[in-house]
């Protein structure tokens, strides 16, 4: 793990120093939202792949944490970082709230009430003038700029270190106790349960964490597009999305979502240049039959049966 730790300190530093190579800033615009992509895929799969509860509200998490960030900027003017902390805190919150309420339940039941959920908060923003309401709120990013002279590039660095660390928590449950506990709960929870698996407990701590690493994909979104509205943050796409980037790379493991992740996040942003945003649902859909006809586990599972006996 710390050979896994050290290795994500030198990507970080390799993103830090792409400014010095690349000069357009629309790489990192669109490089941005991969990485977003990133977090939110592995922060589904903490959740909807180790332990099997498919969680459809990933907008309702990824708004509030844009929503807590855009209403501490306007009070307080704080500053990204913590920003992106409350954000976490505040989707943490919630995802501790709606596991408490709703992981007793399972199967196609908990999946509709995470979307409820994530209709009665839209409903709540739209009718929450001090964050624009349904009109949404135009931000204003800040005059300066850390470590380097665009803004773009900063957000750029900042969703690095977000997906960084999201890889290296979601590897260390992958081979920790928690690990095993949540896979034994996904195979089959009532023995889970017999066998001593604090069941109700590793769901709770899954789902806080799902919630907070969504919530801290969210916070910087109104900076990125210097804008914010609820349509557009509580967007059914966000579910999708964070529910067929860890299929098409392997649901389960750590490296599944960030395969899955990169590949269709590249897609996409391709898609919106060469044709128009709105293909990017058709692209979605359609890799996603390729996937489950072709290789229903995932790139992981194809390169599996391809390499067999290799790790």
């Amino acid at each position: 793990m710390l050979r896994f730790v050290a290795g994500a300190l030198v990507a970080l530093g390799l993103f830090a120093a792409l400014p010095l190579f690349v000069h357009n800033e629309y790489w990192f615009f669109a490089g941005y939202v991969v990485l977003q992509f990133i977090v939110l895929a592995t922060a589904w799969n903490i959740l909807g792949g180790y332990a099997g509860y498919v969680n459809f509200g990933t907008g309702a998490f990824f708004a509030v944490g844009g929503y807590t960030a855009v209403a501490l900027y306007k009070a307080f003017a704080l500053p990204l970082g913590l920003q992106i902390l409350a954000g976490a805190a505040a989707s943490g919150l919630l995802g501790f709230g709606v596991g408490l309420l709703t992981l007793r339940l399972r199967g196609i039941f908990f999946s509709i009430a995470t979307i409820a959920v994530a209709i009665v908060l839209e409903t709540v923003v739209v009718n929450w003038s001090y964050v624009g309401g349904a009109k949404g709120l135009p931000t204003m990013r800040p005059a300066s700029t850390p470590l380097f002279d665009s803004y773009t590039v900063w957000l750029f660095f900042v969703m690095a270190a977000l997906a960084l660390l999201s890889v290296c928590i979601a590897r260390y449950i992958e081979t920790s106790w928690i690990g095993r506990g949540l896979r034994a709960i996904r195979d089959n929870e009532g023995a889970a349960e017999c066998s001593g698996v604090p069941t109700l407990k590793l769901k709770l701590g899954a789902a806080t964490l799902s919630g907070a690493l969504m919530g801290a994909a969210g916070a910087p979104f109104a900076q990125y597009l210097s804008f914010i509205e609820p349509s557009s943050s509580f967007s059914l796409t966000y579910a999708v999305n964070a529910l067929a980037m860890p299929m098409i790379g392997g649901v389960g493991h750590w490296v599944g979502p960030v395969i899955g992740a990169v590949l269709l996040g590249t897609v996409q942003q391709w898609a919106t240049v060469r044709f128009q945003s709105e293909i990017n649902v058709l692209v979605v859909g359609v890799l996603l039959v390729v996937f489950v006809v072709a290789a229903p586990e995932g790139i992981l599972g194809l390169a599996r049966k391809l390499f067999p006996g290799k790790r």
